[in-house]
């Protein structure tokens, strides 16, 4: 499948098929995240992968109870190790560099028949605690992996005219 229409393809699951996703599939997803770039370098992300029904049910409920995030065969929670570096731009890399490594797991799995929904709605301490993160590492974001139970939203996005501008700003 090219690319675009991976991207075009894409959409946030928000349900589920009760039906384990295969290793080969899940290992690809995550070798996926493995090779996106990183500020520096850093490559400071820590992915655990959440198959155990018990915990996933936990994760629900540290996801303000998103019952689709239980109903998900996988959850992966994305950790950040590196929280302190600040790139010359100003910004801080880690949120970036974690955003970049989940983003290329949910263009991976739509190539692998597999949907996603990236869940920012979450306890990171409740987390942390269900998983065993260290206090020093950050939880960036929950993705959940599975084969889609629903069906492919139409996409609402801004035609390219009103976010793009060449050389210039150009927006009123």
């Amino acid at each position: 499948m090219a690319l675009l229409s991976q991207i075009k393809n894409r959409y946030s699951v928000r349900s589920y098929e009760r039906k384990p996703v295969e290793k080969e599939k899940l290992l690809t997803v995550l070798e996926a995240a493995r090779l996106a770039p990183s500020a520096k370098n850093f490559q400071e992300w820590r992915f655990i992968a959440v198959q155990d029904e018990k915990t996933r049910q936990k994760l629900m409920a540290a996801a303000n109870n998103q019952g689709f995030v239980g109903e998900a065969p996988v959850v992966i929670a994305c950790c950040a190790t590196n929280t302190e570096y600040v790139m010359r731009c100003g910004q801080l890399c880690y949120p970036i560099d974690l955003a970049i490594a989940i983003d290329h797991m949910t263009l991976q799995a739509v190539e692998e028949g597999l949907g996603t929904c990236w869940i920012g709605s979450f306890y990171e301490d409740q987390v942390k605690s269900i998983l065993g993160v260290p206090k020093d590492i950050r939880v960036v974001g929950l993705l959940t992996l599975g084969y889609p139970g629903d069906r492919i939203r139409p996409k609402n996005r801004l035609p390219l005219e009103q976010i793009v501008s060449f050389d210039k700003w150009q927006f009123g």
